[in-house]
């Protein structure tokens, strides 16, 4: 093995420098070659540098053959011709003397092996890189194998540990893209501990008795075989014999009719419980290391444990979450488990280590099909690199002290090294047996019984008693609602939630409980970011009125004065109150192309391009149809181009800066707030108790069945999700809303992300007419975030027509630039100035004729009058409630006859009972009028329909109106 030292380091670095050199100079040549014969020029060099690779690992044995039995698996990376080369690896070494194996025996176990055994072959079953194997029998009949431990080999394989940290570094500094020390320190650290087959012996054991253990259900049951311990030393290792045919054998497998799908899906699932359920695996999962029982059922043999790696219950926890992380989309589940794991990830690209992570969690596919995924996925690599390193340059020029390359993972722990790997080595041998494999779906089950152990439910029954996070009580109605809270939290029907009310312009509750997501146990605290859906309308709708407020728009104006592509095709009358009033007629615009590409939503300039040229399904201004999606496109655009500035720069102007909500805010996240964002989730089955919960009581079967049916048909219309199990395809908006790109995009109908704290203190101030409420103590104080607006668009501008503004609004407007440039609102404690704009909100008074009489909504805002007088537009006494509901459950209204605000921000969905529950606790402890859409209605109990309209059952029984909405 070797002649030297520096014989050893000559062959390595000449090799990697050979095959260096070949492929570069082959890129050179690649582009002036003709297109027939850039393939057969490629084949021919990956063919001569796989044999030259192979002919030095053959030489110089050790770590090598490690490295190349790993390799031989890559059928999914590597060219056929490296893989069918390596694959001689797998097989056997060229064996050691046998002088050399009965030494070893004898120093080892103080005795010659014909006095140990019975027999001993003097034929090797197999030479590997550290030992070599013989079978024997034992003087009492049994059959075994003895594994012995080539002589010196622990001084050449920290030697070619060295070597090949020099390569790496080497690489590193060629191209710094590829910096891959974190592996190679780790594995320079796991690797010595192969050359202790006492530690093997023991790891061997332990591994069998966990797979043999009892079943916590069938979703771990493992049925798998391991070979008992017979005897061991530091250099000898005696094992019960266990005939099988290898793993690499196809041909053999086939003709005994094994199924390799079944037998690849039965490794993984073994995988997957050493790993989740255990905590305990071997990391060298390489084809020589596998069987397969010769009789049916064809068990899978495991072999060789001198490579485990041991995970602490918490580090088990992370990888879990990780990989349901990416299972969900879920960033900031993912970023929190990086965290656990000691990953340092750069935060501002997390969407790229997403991207990575699902990478290595894809499916397998067999070998052919492999080659052609492989082309596209380097393409999407190379794309990936070049973004990342755009950005870290972009960082470097802000920052001059940052000179240097830096990976976008500053450091990379040894759990997830060898997870990894054992990942890539299972998906390798997937490929060469030409089977696919899905490892998220089979190794999901066991990360979840992680998540949700015993242990876990235990630490989760102490946190029980601590679910509500440990602040100040504001008042006894706070009190009150802290004990339902925890009371929800006990029935499961809360994951985590914030609560924020005022009362004359003072914080009276602002509470938190229960965690951030489903697979990220931190606690929701009063600053985290929650998707609220359609409470993010409500947002929208008081930008428009805080633009006509400064006579940059009228609500009588037709919307093509200030966007002229859109006075087309039957629009041309449309005014900006008929978009704030959903009677546009524009309600199922670009149904059909979400349904088809549901991320055209995140492209502001398409759907904004697209909805100019649709036409109107319904009389414009004589129908009130709840506009789903359109409607925060609409007003979007009116606002952009009737001030030329983008969305998110008017919101900041409007309430961000006066109500200092810096950071807890935003229409579209930026980069930096990812650690602060709650992950949504929902359960159908918890979504179906929820709506038999809201049965009326003694109805019949018929009865809730139609009304079910016709909340269903509802659902479909608002989402044009017209096939299928309506509530499984809302199942799916959770994992869509959670993926950074949606967070991201500007969709001012649907994904707002607020705290509670700070959606009240908006709707404190619409509460009075835009007087601002003193800044209250809190902890983290609001506003103390950096507000980091996202990457702000460049709005094309274009001569408008003139427009006159209302006469409340001339003596504020006169001193404002014209419509054609910035509108910049200095910080002030007033966000209107017009002193009817309480009826505006609502189109009540001067505002009448600008809303559908008694419709749902007003301008923008549901009106959220008490029950008998929901929708009323004249109402005698007072004024009335507005707000906005979203779908899931949040919430956010204000009462200005009370001077009242209240916002509920949730991320575990339900069709609106919980939320009602908790506006009823307050309102009722305050002795304030109950919004219909929160109140009982009657013996019939709330529903939420998650659409617009309420459902009614007047030819059913006795004419019950079923309550009132969330919106989408």
């Amino acid at each position: 093995m070797g002649r030297g030292r520096f014989w050893r380091q000559l062959q390595v670095f000449t090799t990697a420098l050979s095959v260096f050199l070949d492929y570069k100079i082959l890129q050179k040549k690649e582009k002036w070659s003709k297109p027939e014969e850039v393939d057969r020029v490629w084949e021919q060099t990956h063919e001569k540098n796989a044999a030259k690779i192979l002919k030095t690992i053959v030489r110089l044995e050790g770590l090598w053959v490690k490295l190349g039995q790993y390799l031989s698996t890559r059928a999914d990376v590597l060219p056929e011709a490296y893989i069918k080369c390596l694959r001689q690896l797998q097989d056997s070494l060229p064996p050691r003397p046998l002088s050399e194996v009965h030494r070893t025996i004898r120093t080892e176990l103080g005795t010659s092996p014909d006095e140990l055994f019975a027999s001993f072959d003097d034929v090797p079953l197999a030479t590997a890189s550290i030992a070599q194997v013989h079978k024997a029998e034992m003087k009492d009949g049994r059959n075994v194998v003895v594994k012995v431990q080539h002589e010196g080999i622990k001084a050449v394989i920290l030697q070619d540990l060295k070597n090949a940290l020099t390569i790496v570094k080497w690489l590193a500094w060629a191209e710094p893209q590829y910096d891959f020390g974190p592996v190679m320190d780790e594995w320079c650290n796991e690797v010595p501990k192969e050359l202790d087959f006492n530690k093997e012996a023991e790891n061997t054991t332990k591994v069998a008795q966990n797979l043999a253990s009892e079943s916590r259900g069938n979703f771990d049951k493992v049925d798998v075989r391991i070979p008992g311990v017979i005897q061991h030393t530091e250099k000898v290792l005696v094992l019960e014999f266990m005939d099988g045919v290898r793993l690499s054998d196809v041909k053999a497998l086939e003709s005994l009719g094994v199924n390799k799908q079944t037998l690849v899906e039965t490794i993984t699932r073994s995988y997957a419980h050493q790993i989740f359920i255990d905590g305990f695996f071997n990391a060298d999962p390489h084809p020589g290391n596998f069987l397969v029982s010769k009789e049916a059922p064809f068990r899978p043999i495991l072999l060789d444990f001198g490579l485990t790696k041991s995970l602490t219950f918490s580090k088990k926890q992370a990888l879990a979450k990780l990989l349901l992380a990416c299972a969900e989309g879920d960033y900031a589940s993912l970023l929190s488990a990086f965290t656990e794991l000691g990953l340092k990830l750069r935060l501002d690209i997390p969407e790229e280590a997403m991207e990575v992570t699902n990478f290595f969690f894809r499916r397998s596919v067999p070998a052919k099909e492999s080659r052609v995924v492989m082309q596209q996925l380097s393409k999407e690599g190379e794309s990936r690199r070049k973004r990342i390193e755009q950005k870290l340059q972009q960082e470097r020029e802000a920052d001059e002290k940052d000179s240097h390359v830096r990976n976008p993972v500053d450091a990379f722990p040894g759990d997830a090294v060898f997870f990894m790997r054992v990942l890539n080595l299972l998906r390798g041998m997937s490929s060469m047996l030409d089977t696919e494999v899905v490892y998220l779906e089979i190794m999901r089950p066991f990360a979840e019984a992680t998540l949700f152990s015993d242990k876990i439910v235990a630490d989760r029954n102490f946190q029980q008693q601590h679910w509500i996070l440990n602040k100040k009580v504001n008042s006894a109605v706070e009190e009150k609602l802290r004990n339902l809270l925890q009371q929800m939290a006990g029935q499961n029907r809360l994951l985590g939630i914030q609560v924020c009310a005022y009362k004359d312009g003072k914080v009276i509750i602002d509470t938190a409980g229960g965690v951030m997501g489903k697979y990220d146990p931190r606690p929701v605290e009063t600053d985290s970011l929650f998707s609220v859906f359609s409470v993010t309308k409500g947002v929208t709708a008081g930008l428009l009125h805080w633009l006509a407020d400064q006579g940059k728009i009228s609500y009588e104006e037709k919307v093509s004065t200030y966007w002229k592509e859109f006075g087309r095709n039957g629009k041309e009358e449309i005014t900006v109150a008929q978009v704030l009033n959903h009677t546009a007629g524009l309600q199922s615009a670009l149904s059909a192309v979400i349904q088809q590409n549901p991320m055209i939503m995140c492209n502001w300039e398409e759907v904004v391009n697209r909805l100019a040229q649709e036409r109107p399904v319904s009389e414009p201004g004589e129908d009130q149809q709840y506009h789903t999606l359109t409607y925060g496109w609409l007003c979007g655009a009116i606002a952009e181009k009737a001030t030329g500035r983008s969305f998110q720069e008017l919101l900041e102007d409007a309430f961000v800066s006066p109500l200092r909500v810096d950071g807890e805010f935003y229409v579209g996240i930026p980069p930096g707030v990812e650690s602060r964002l709650a992950s949504l989730t929902m359960d159908v089955d918890d979504l179906r108790a929820s709506m038999a919960r809201l049965r009326p009581p003694g109805s019949s079967d018929a009865t809730t069945e139609a009304v079910n049916g016709e909340l269903e048909e509802r659902m479909r219309k608002a989402t044009g999700l017209l096939q299928g199990d309506i509530l499984k395809a809302f199942a799916t908006l959770p994992y869509l809303f959670n993926t950074l790109f949606v967070r991201r995009a500007v969709i001012p109908s649907a994904n707002g992300h607020f705290s509670a704290r700070a959606l009240a203190r908006f709707y404190a101030a619409l509460a009075t007419g835009g007087h601002v409420p003193d800044l209250p103590a809190s902890e983290p104080q609001l506003g103390s975030h950096p507000h980091k607006p996202n990457k702000v668009r460049k709005v094309s501008q274009k001569k408008q027509k003139k427009v006159k503004a209302p006469a409340v609004s001339m003596e504020q407007s006169s001193k404002i630039a014209s419509s054609t440039q910035e509108v910049v609102l200095p910080v002030s404690t007033k966000l209107y100035s017009n002193p009817e704009v309480l009826d505006a909100f609502v189109g009540r008074g001067k505002f009448s004729d600008l809303a559908l009489e008694d419709g749902r909504f007003g301008l923008g805002f549901i009106r959220m009058g008490p029950r008998g007088q929901e929708h009323s537009s004249s109402i005698p006494d007072g004024k009335l409630a507005f707000g906005h509901s979203g779908l899931g459950g949040s919430a956010a209204f204000c009462d200005p006859t009370n001077n009242f605000s209240l916002a509920v921000t949730l991320n575990k969905w339900s069709v609106g009972d919980v939320t009602a529950e908790i506006i009823r606790l307050i309102t009722s402890e305050l002795d304030i009028p109950c919004p219909a859409q929160f109140a009982p209605a009657g013996h019939v109990g709330v529903e939420m329909t998650l659409v617009d309209m309420p459902v009614r059952t007047d030819s059913l029984e006795g004419g019950k109106d079923l309550g009132g909405i969330t919106e989408i």
